[in-house]
């Protein structure tokens, strides 16, 4: 069951330089412990912005965003960078894996990172590297690939590592933008699986980012980007 508030945005609004409005009007928007949320809409209506507003890479011009009550405005750049890797997994578009790295090892980098997560991957799994092993299996992940550089594997395999790099620790919230857009529908099905189950198993709060609506099935909650963006509605409305 969803509990306490994890995420918060309140009277936000969010304007790239040199554009000609703002990308996110957002009055309110809370999300629970514990949820998964499908959040959706066409392109360009501010999915992946909004993203990056939750984690705290970008801030708003007006309003404020906060995770687990704490405002990222309040905080300077490097005090950001710190809570966000201490309380965030993401899983990017394009993966983001260090491609000269072994598999192992970029599941391993958050660890490096955020004290918090390696004491929490030591305390479920004995050590971090059990803790990683654990992801990667989860994952369906071969045990032959582990110490291969990310660069060899295959786009689906690379997905799976990222998943299990954004789950090592167990973090409040995993945020997963477009996870699945260049896998077919079986792999589509079987990564689905094994992320929500692997969310479910670290108590994790899971944001996912599709256009694809026959994901959003699996989802209690869903949200059409679109229907609380205020700017895009103004953009839509007649003169």
């Amino acid at each position: 069951m969803p509990g306490a508030c994890v995420m918060e945005l309140a009277n936000l609004r969010f304007a790239w330089p040199r554009s000609q409005g703002d990308c996110l009007n957002i009055a309110a928007l809370r999300i629970a412990a514990g949820e998964r949320v499908f959040l959706h809409g066409p392109s360009g209506c501010g999915k992946s912005s909004l993203l990056s507003l939750m984690a705290g890479v970008l801030l708003p011009q007006e309003g404020h965003a906060s995770l687990l009550g704490q405002s990222w405005r309040d905080m300077r750049v490097a005090a950001r960078d710190r809570y966000r890797v201490d309380h965030v997994g993401y899983i990017f578009q394009q993966f983001n894996l260090l491609p000269y790295l072994s598999v192992m090892d970029n599941v391993l980098a958050p660890c490096r990172f955020s004290a918090l997560r390696r004491m929490a991957a030591a305390r479920q799994s004995g050590s971090i590297t059990c803790d990683a092993q654990t992801w990667l299996d989860a994952m369906g992940l071969e045990r032959a690939l582990w110490s291969r550089p990310a660069r060899d594997l295959s786009v689906g395999q690379q997905q799976r590592v990222a998943a299990a790099r954004a789950l090592i620790g167990r973090p409040a919230v995993v945020i997963a933008d477009e996870p699945t857009s260049a896998l077919d529908e079986d792999r589509r099905a079987a990564f689905l699986q094994w992320l929500l189950s692997a969310c479910d198993e670290a108590g994790s709060t899971l944001v996912f980012v599709s256009h694809d609506r026959r994901i959003a099935e699996h989802f209690p909650r869903q949200i059409l980007l679109p229907s609380i963006n205020e700017a895009v509605a103004a953009e839509a409305a007649p003169a």
